[in-house]
C-alpha cells in the first residue's frame, strides 16, 4: 500500500469514527416502551474495532513519514513541519498586510477632512509580496510531498 492511499484511509476512517459516535449518542438512550433505533451496545463494539484499526494505520503512517526522506528537505514529517509553517507564516503576514491597508474589520473610512487619517504602520505592498513568495513555496512543497505520499510505500 502506498502512503498516499493510508493518509485517504485514515481520512474516512476518521470519518466513519465520527458517524459512529453520533449513531451511538442517537441510539444511547430511548424512550420506555419502544425500542432504541439501534443497537448502543453494537455499535460500541464496531467503534472499538475502527479505532483499533486507525491507531494502527496511523503508528504506520507516522514511522513511514519519519523515515521517508524527500528532496533534500529531510524526512517527511520535516517537510510537513516546514509546510505547517508556511501556512502559519503566510496568513500572518497576509492579516499584517491586511490591516495595514485597512481592509477587514474596525475599518472605518474618512468622511470629513477633520477626521484623523489612518496611516499604515507596515509596507503593504512588500508584505503582500513576501505572502506570495511564500504562498509559490507554499505551493511547491505541496506538490513534493503529494508526489512522495503516492511514491512511498506504507511501513509495517
Amino acid at each position: 500500500m502506498k502512503l498516499g492511499e493510508a493518509l485517504a484511509d485514515r481520512a474516512e476512517t476518521t470519518r466513519r469514527v465520527e458517524q459512529l459516535r453520533s449513531r451511538i449518542i442517537g441510539s444511547a438512550r430511548y424512550q420506555e416502551g419502544e425500542l432504541p433505533a439501534e443497537d448502543a451496545q453494537q455499535l460500541l463494539a464496531e467503534l472499538q474495532g475502527v479505532l483499533d484499526h486507525l491507531e494502527a494505520l496511523i503508528r504506520r503512517i507516522n514511522r513511514t513519514n519519519a523515515t521517508v526522506t524527500i528532496g533534500g528537505l529531510g524526512t517527511l514529517t520535516d517537510a510537513l513541519a516546514r509546510r505547517d509553517v508556511l501556512r502559519l507564516r503566510h496568513a500572518a503576514l497576509t492579516a499584517a498586510a491586511d490591516a495595514a491597508a485597512g481592509s477587514g474589520r474596525g475599518h472605518v473610512v474618512r468622511q470629513l477632512r477633520s477626521e484623523l487619517k489612518m496611516l499604515a504602520a507596515l509596507p503593504v505592498g512588500e508584505l503582500r509580496g513576501q505572502a506570495d513568495g511564500i504562498a509559490q513555496e507554499l505551493r511547491e512543497l505541496d506538490v513534493l510531498i503529494q508526489r512522495t505520499n503516492w511514491e512511498a510505500d506504507l511501513l509495517e
